[in-house]
């Protein structure tokens, strides 16, 4: 299809088109991008708000997470993102988990907590899923993931055991 048909007619999605040199202005990518998870479990304090160490990396694009000594991921271009967690939370043994919260930190303060309560439940295991998009400005923002977990008594964690394993995550929506 000839250059001055397509600006002369509508182009019908039905259609197959070949093209030859680049097509430019068309889709655009979701870098960058990264997901981390737990090589193993994380102790955390009861009733306190603790930052997650998500150390291992599922893959990072454009190598914007720290996993080693922040676990933050700063990305180096500017936009919208979507941010997600998945956080297994357990009480060990008698423990029953009370309440419990997963908050996202940007730039070192809390922008965002859901918060569950089970005390009438007499749960161990809470499966936690939480996503939201955040700007970013390219350079300096940064967002970490952290958890709270209030129990009867015992232990508490954030698990990375087979399919029980927590993880980090986020990528640039297309604008």
């Amino acid at each position: 299809m000839a250059i001055t048909k397509i600006q002369s007619e509508s182009l019908n999605l039905a259609d197959t088109y070949a093209f030859t040199g680049t097509v430019t202005g068309a889709g655009g990518v979701n870098t960058p991008a990264f997901e981390a998870k737990l090589s193993s479990a994380q102790s955390l304090s009861d009733a306190a708000v603790s930052k997650i160490n998500f150390n291992t990396e599922i893959f990072d694009t454009d190598n914007c997470y720290d996993n080693t000594t922040n676990y933050r991921f700063t990305p180096n271009v500017s936009g919208k993102y979507v941010v997600y967690a998945i956080l297994q939370l357990y009480g060990s043994g008698t423990s029953e988990i009370l309440n419990c919260a997963t908050d996202f930190y940007k730039n070192g303060s809390q922008i965002f907590r859901t918060w569950n309560d089970f005390r009438t439940n007499n749960l161990s295991w809470v499966t936690y899923t939480q996503s939201k998009i955040i700007d970013f400005n390219g350079s300096s923002d940064y967002v970490e993931i952290y958890g709270y977990i209030n129990s009867s008594s015992g232990t508490v964690s954030v698990e990375a055991d087979g399919t029980r394993t927590s993880y980090f995550g986020a990528y640039k929506i297309i604008e």
